[in-house]
């Protein structure tokens, strides 16, 4: 087991671990622990009540954060055309079709969200092994296999996000960066919360949100009182 360096347990006995926090309160520390040279990133754990095993319990979407992720995402998009000409205008940073494919079968991949229209869908199936283990995979249920790629090129540029639960039941997802005023860090904590309880599965049973923690990317877990979530 690798060992804490004497910032990390300096900054893990300043939280107690045991606590339960409000949600302002725990972005406030999280914030206040954020303290590397570079910017972190704001990042909520979320123990839900589901067995990923189970498809009926699966929980996976896309949530759009009203005050973006502070991160500049790169988009790739397989289209022909006046859809691929769309794409472009949209914003996005790659657009192709055969030459899209033989790039990132070269080991290129210059996107981190991965868009097509549905008529590529048979050219980008060949890439399965390839984009499938990043979690890239275009995927009509999360909208990146549509027609109107115009929309979902802007949506992805302007701070939407892909939640995916893991197999211990457990979501991970930014909210922001540490230098966000803390009532948008709460704005986005607010806005994937509300998508997770809204996309709760008909298998899920007992108690959903069960434990949730916020932190900033070096720093410690701080627990938030999931009952303060459920009542708002």
């Amino acid at each position: 087991m690798a060992k804490l360096s004497k910032k990390a347990k300096a900054m893990a006995a300043a939280v107690d671990a045991l606590k339960l926090h409000g949600v302002d309160e725990a972005i406030g520390l999280a914030r206040t622990h954020a303290s590397s040279k570079f910017d972190e990133t704001i990042e909520v754990a979320v123990n839900l009540g589901v067995d990923p095993r189970h498809a009926d319990q699966m929980v996976r979407g896309v949530v759009t954060l009203p005050k973006g992720t502070g991160k500049t995402v790169r988009v790739g998009v397989f289209a022909r055309g006046a859809k691929a000409d769309e794409a472009r205008a949209a914003g996005a940073d790659v657009v192709g079709a055969e030459d899209l494919l033989e790039t990132v079968q070269g080991g290129t991949i210059e996107f981190d969200r991965c868009i097509a229209t549905p008529d590529m869908m048979g050219l980008v199936g060949r890439l399965g092994k390839i984009l499938g283990p990043k979690g890239l995979m275009p995927n009509p249920k999360l909208g990146t296999v549509t027609m109107n790629v115009a929309a979902a090129v802007e949506a992805a540029k302007g701070g939407q996000v892909e939640y995916r639960v893991e197999k211990a039941g457990i979501i991970h997802s930014g909210i922001g960066k540490a230098s966000f005023p803390a009532e948008d860090l709460r704005a986005n904590f607010d806005a994937l919360l509300d998508a997770l309880v809204k996309a709760k599965p008909s298998g899920a049973k007992g108690k959903y949100v069960r434990k949730i923690a916020v932190s900033s990317t070096m720093g410690p877990g701080i627990k938030v009182d999931p009952a303060e979530v459920s009542a708002a």
